[in-house]
């Protein structure tokens, strides 16, 4: 237990510490403000050196794909819009337990707004109890603490893509309708779900593309009822108009998965693949991914401003500044983060340039690079990271950020459905306790002798002293 006498002596030196650090943040501040004023005329220069050194540099800068001055006001949600959201829990494995496994649990979170569909909000508990599930990673040196968020990472994005595909095929079905050839309607008519229950004529279930494993798909299938449709009849083909409503699939945190870089190729093929055709997934269903990152550390973007305050002729990091004790004269602005900066020049409800990531395990995602931007959404500056698909795609990217700052609004600074994925996700004590008891009891059932965790275990549950 924490001595709060001893700590309180040692309060006074850490907010003296904490103010002298702020007063030197508003000063950088104050002078990333002026650099970037001053790189939006050589913008075009600063570009062309990056893209000519980067094979020597010694830091990550992102690309600007807009200029420097851009701020663009994200138009309103439409009042019809669908949120698609999953979060990862674990339990982890310890030798000290009755028996050597992990628990991943996943979050499933559907919203749907102006719709009258009923929201899912569930998890889906996934046990790890075989060798080639445990000790698979020991073969490249990775500890299976480590190797168990992997597969958490993996399952978030398969469950993520897997969802988006029911409320895809489940649009189509409704709005492609041939009795709907040559009407106009907006995508938030607030009559739209009964007038196409009414009208249309069913259409053939589409087959499930095989991101999920038959397992986990037959877990799901009773609640996946609630977004699909339970009736697929076939008649007639599709044809006609589409009328979409907007989707869009979330993920808290980066997509950048920056801990890939440090893996063998093999270990790194093994996760980064299944994520990938998640994603490919996603696009073919034309639903925008968007990793959410709130309380944004990154300075990827201050970064670019580096080629600005070096002082050689040549941006040579490998030349120049590989081997200084300290840091290299171009970190002026250390350690001044992008969303400070972002926080003085943005007004809430805008959106700063899009960015390209030149982050090198991005050299592994095939055509699925990373953009991203910083938004204000009033409580903060986020980091939103999308794929280039949607990146390259104004429509897409706009209505993906419209719905962004709908669900910050109505979760009061943070996004509602990455809550909610949170809260159906978390593991807390009760549950581990119970997972344990449970499994305690099928072994015992199962004939098991001596079944109980470690005298350590046993003994720091409980005091004696």
């Amino acid at each position: 237990m924490l001595d709060f006498n001893q700590l309180a002596r040692q309060m006074q030196g850490i907010s003296q510490h904490l103010a002298n650090e702020s007063t030197a943040l508003k000063q950088k501040l104050d002078y990333a403000e002026i650099l970037i004023a001053q790189a939006q005329t050589i913008q075009a220069d600063l570009v062309d050196r990056q893209d000519h050194w980067r094979n020597r540099l010694i830091f990550t800068a992102a690309i600007p794909v807009e200029g420097l001055e851009t701020r663009v006001s994200i138009p309103l949600a439409p009042q019809a819009h669908t949120v698609i959201a999953t979060d990862g829990s674990q339990i982890a494995p310890s030798h000290h337990e009755i028996a050597y496994c992990y628990l991943i649990n996943t979050g499933r979170i559907v919203l749907h707004y102006g719709q009258s569909k009923q929201p899912l909000l569930d998890s889906l508990p996934e046990v790890f109890y075989r060798p080639e599930d445990l000790f698979v990673s020991r073969q490249w040196g990775i500890r299976t603490e480590e190797w168990m968020s992997y597969r958490r990472t993996i399952t978030e994005i398969e469950v993520l893509a897997e969802l988006a595909q029911h409320v895809h095929h489940h649009q189509s079905r409704l709005y492609q309708n041939p009795l709907l050839r040559g009407v106009h309607l907006p995508s938030d008519f607030p009559l739209l779900d009964l007038m196409a229950e009414t009208i249309e004529p069913k259409l053939e279930e589409p087959e499930l593309e095989p991101i999920v494993t038959p397992k986990r798909l037959k877990k799901s299938s009773q609640q996946l009822l609630l977004i699909a449709d339970p009736d697929p009849t076939p008649t007639t083909p599709k044809t006609g108009i589409t009328i979409a409503v907007p989707t869009i699939a979330m993920v808290d945190g980066s997509l950048i998965y920056w801990f890939l870089e440090q893996l063998p190729s093999e270990a790194r093929d093994q996760i980064l693949q299944p994520i990938l055709a998640a994603w490919r997934s996603l696009q073919r269903a034309r639903v925008p991914m968007v990793g959410y990152i709130s309380a944004s550390r990154s300075g990827e973007s201050l970064n670019f401003l580096r080629f600005q305050t070096c002082p050689y002729t040549a941006p040579d990091c490998i030349s120049h500044c590989n081997n200084l004790p300290d840091k290299a004269p171009c970190q002026v602005l250390e350690p001044l983060r992008d969303s400070a900066l972002w926080g003085r020049l943005l007004k809430p409800g805008e959106r700063s340039p899009l960015w390209k990531s030149s982050a090198k395990i991005q050299s592994f995602y095939e055509e699925q690079c990373i953009y991203f931007c910083y938004v204000h959404v009033g409580s903060e500056v986020a980091r939103v990271e999308v794929p280039e698909w949607v990146a390259i795609d104004n429509g897409l990217l706009s209505s993906a950020l419209s719905l962004v700052l709908a669900q910050v609004t109505k979760g009061y600074g943070y996004p509602v459905a990455l809550a909610e994925a949170h809260n159906q996700a978390v593991v807390r004590g009760g549950d581990r306790s119970r997972f344990f008891a449970l499994l305690e009891q099928q072994m015992i059932r199962a004939g098991i002798r001596n079944v109980g965790t470690s005298y350590k275990e046993a003994r720091k549950r409980g005091s004696i002293a």
